[in-house]
């Protein structure tokens, strides 16, 4: 049993990383430290000078641990991949977290590709970005692909296989093809690096290297050439006329990040500035901060940011002192590997900028901030609502549903949605098949599927305790449990819980003599709601997901037992296979009696394949 106050007088008086979690073992506060003994013992004292969220944060602490480290930013770093790890309740978290385009350039390979990518890897290639969506990136790969004719494929061109004739990109003009040889290797890493620096804002300087190229050509009357290289220029030319210059003394990289502040939520605007030009623009909006300072606000929403992105810019502009700006610019410093600064213009220029910027902000908020405020109160008020009919003692954040799909008892499934703050999060939905029960019985069914997706989960919160991994969708356990039954389902659900020492609320979703959803049962009474009601629409919602999410994993079994044949039983056929001897015999009577140079003459088929189904039916 966690005794609080004996494993407060353990902590030490050193740096690093705390670690709240609640009666289940969810992580629901992260928090870094400069000395972790005088920080967490902070929020067991007095409670009168903390905000309501703090105050609401600390009954809910069951435990917690702490990680010690060397310094300030080893415990910044850490603190930021604890949050995007966990996604604890009651950090200020950044939900728009994006994964942002780049645009890659793969000189690790020979003859390089110009891609769009999300993910950066350390493998050699040059990586550019992040740009604010995927259209930006897609308009860019468009004028380097109109510019220069490089490939797209993803042909390994080292010589080992061969190539027998280029791809309709090289017919229209668009590639050189490579593949065949066509260019030489040195010309052709030439427009490569020209591409490079398009791609490092330096279009100036690309536009005299094409104009110098396009007069020698013409000099040596390459007329056709020299056409090229200016139609070229003029291209580029087009590109920096829609640039707008913001910053006439400084070419370096710079982000302007402005913040409105409104009744529930927070707007915050990023503009990427590259080489002094104005490259696109992102916002972001952050809920659950009413008594938050601005400062804390801006703080968390640039370690947030920055954790998830591959680049950062040399200068960071905000629109006022923020929260641990020393460790964080040593640490984005680290991350760039050059210096980085975090700046509060005053005045000129950048104080313009910046007006700017705050501006395009709470004209944002004006504008789809009443939107997020409705969004929020249609998937809250629900959820508000469900709490007070069945009288509990918190909102449920969430909520999982069960459900039990057969028909006559053959290939009988269980499923489980997951709705969090009345989201459907489906990457933490689950399927699972069936593997004690024979026949038709719901009771047993559901009895399996809860058993095994608790006992999982017990296991995995033992493994993040244990060796600090990442959480996964089991070790994460719901407010509320709601069964597709009545008071029978209901009851399993508790005994098991109650085995296995869990206590977790369970309600019953029960249905009248039409299957229509009538009411909950919970606590064993039932609950009737108006039909017409926001509550009753979304829990007809979530039974309605996990009977949709049941039928399409028992459908998509029926149909795989159904095309289940003997062929499946022979090694080295597959459904590509066993497709292409069906259609070429008509049927496996037709298998068996083919040759072995007819079977070697089937599309996809080769020697070793066409004799393992030869000898398996003449065994």
């Amino acid at each position: 049993m966690f005794n609080i106050d004996e494993e407060l007088k353990k902590l030490p008086d050193k740096p690093g990383v705390y670690i709240m979690k609640n009666e289940t073992g969810e992580v629901i506060y992260v928090g870094k430290a400069i000395s972790l003994k005088k920080r967490v013992r902070q929020y067991f004292q007095s409670s009168r000078n903390n905000t309501p969220k703090v105050r609401a944060m600390v009954k809910n602490i069951s435990e917690f641990e702490y990680i010690i480290v060397d310094n300030e930013v080893e415990a910044l770093i850490l603190e930021a991949n604890l949050i995007k790890r966990h996604r604890p309740k009651y950090n200020i978290l950044l939900r728009d977290d994006k994964q942002y385009p780049y645009i890659k350039v793969t000189t690790n390979e020979k003859y390089p590709r110009v891609i769009k990518t999300r993910k950066i890897l350390k493998d050699g290639a040059k990586y550019f970005g992040p740009y604010p969506n995927g259209y930006a990136v897609n308009d860019t790969l468009d004028i380097i692909r109109t510019l220069y004719p490089i490939r797209t494929c993803k042909l390994k061109l080292d010589g080992t296989k061969v190539i027998n004739r280029p791809c309709l990109n090289y017919y229209i003009g668009r590639c050189l093809a490579p593949c065949q040889g066509n260019v030489d290797e040195d010309e052709y890493m030439k427009m490569i690096d020209e591409i490079i620096m398009f791609l490092n804002g330096r279009e100036e300087k690309l536009v005299e290297v094409i104009e110098k190229k396009m007069e020698n050509a013409a000099k040596d009357l390459d007329f056709e050439n020299a056409a090229k290289y200016r139609d070229q220029v003029n291209s580029l030319k087009v590109i920096l006329e829609k640039q707008k210059i913001v910053s006439t003394n400084s070419l370096v990289d710079q982000d302007i990040i402005g913040m409105a502040r409104g009744v529930e939520n927070v707007c915050i605007q990023v503009f990427f500035i590259r080489s002094g030009k104005i490259m696109g623009r992102e916002h972001f909006f952050i809920s659950d901060t009413e008594q938050t300072e601005r400062a804390e606000i801006l703080s968390s929403f640039i370690k947030q940011f920055y954790l998830g992105t591959a680049y950062v810019p040399k200068e960071i502009f905000v629109e006022e002192e923020i929260e641990d700006e020393s460790i964080i610019s040593k640490w984005l410093s680290e991350k760039r590997g050059s210096k980085v600064t975090i700046r509060v213009p005053k005045r000129g220029e950048k104080s313009k900028l910046m007006e700017m910027v705050r501006k395009n902000a709470l004209d944002t908020l004006n504008q789809y901030g009443q939107n997020v405020i409705m969004e929020k109160k249609e998937r809250e008020e629900p959820l508000e609502e469900l709490a007070t009919v069945m009288d509990l003692d918190e909102v449920p954040f969430r909520i999982e549903a069960f459900d039990i799909s057969n028909i006559q008892g053959v290939e009988p499934v269980g499923s489980m949605v997951v709705f969090e703050k009345g989201i459907p999060k489906k990457s933490d939905y689950r399927r699972f098949k069936i593997r004690t029960v024979i026949g038709p019985n719901d009771y047993a069914s559901m009895e399996e599927v809860i058993k095994r997706r608790f006992k999982r989960g017990l296991e995995e919160k033992e493994l993040v305790k244990e060796n600090n991994i990442k959480v996964k969708g089991f070790s994460i356990f719901p407010d509320l449990i709601m069964m597709d039954g009545g008071k029978g389902q209901v009851n399993i659900a508790e005994r098991i819980l109650f085995e296995m020492g869990i206590e977790i609320p369970v309600c019953g979703l029960v249905k009248d003599e039409h299957h229509n959803t009538r009411g909950i049962i919970y606590k064993n009474k039932e609950i009737s709601l108006e039909k017409n009601t926001t509550t009753f629409r979304f829990i007809t919602r979530i039974q309605d997901e996990a009977h949709r999410f049941a039928i399409s994993y028992h459908r998509s079994l029926r149909n795989k037992k159904m095309f289940k044949s003997v062929l499946d039983d022979i090694k080295g056929i597959g459904t590509k296979r066993k497709k292409a001897l069906l259609k070429a015999f008509g049927s496996v009577e037709g298998i068996k009696k083919a040759s072995l140079d007819e079977l070697i003459a089937v599309e996809s088929m080769n020697k070793k394949a066409a004799e393992e189904v030869y000898n398996f039916f003449r065994k």
